[in-house]
């Protein structure tokens, strides 16, 4: 390559008039680089151990207290809102009071967390690895015709 350019301008600078007399020296090639970051994309596989909540029924006793109670309040404010009467109240919050410890006594089921099992979950994470290329940018020809430097920019 250096060869080839140097005499291409040592064949014109004999050959064209304006150049004939002229004293062509010194003439060298450089190649130029740039510095590249070069992202190469690397998946790992990554797994961890995780406890997974296991749900089943659950059987729970009632509370006839609990439910007693509720059942004598709605039901004296249902009397007395329907007769009228303190003695409606009064009858209202017996009988909710019966219906109320009844419900209330009864076993209730619900579904809760019994126990936990180990499971492995996996995932592919994406990492990036970073490397510095030097790669070719540019050559220059560098020359002196009667002691005036010249440089000429070129691609390969």
């Amino acid at each position: 390559m250096k060869k080839t350019v140097v005499s291409l301008l040592a064949l014109a600078a004999m050959t064209t008039p304006a150049f004939a007399n002229e004293e062509v020296t010194d003439v060298r090639v450089f190649d130029h680089t740039k510095t590249m970051i070069v992202k190469t994309p690397t998946t790992e596989k990554v797994c961890e151990q995780i406890n997974v909540p296991v749900y089943g029924n659950v059987q729970k006793q009632g509370n006839a207290s609990e439910g007693a109670l509720l059942g004598m309040i709605i039901g004296g404010l249902a009397g007395k809102a329907a007769t009228g009467q303190d003695n409606g109240a009064a009858i209202g919050a017996i009988m909710g009071g019966l219906v109320g410890a009844d419900k209330g006594a009864k076993p209730k089921v619900k579904q809760e967390v019994i126990g936990y099992r180990e499971e492995t979950v996996c995932q592919n994470i994406t990492a990036h690895t970073e490397s510095y290329v030097e790669v070719y940018d540019h050559s220059t020809i560098r020359f002196y015709i009667n002691g005036i430097r010249y440089v000429v920019e070129f691609q390969r």
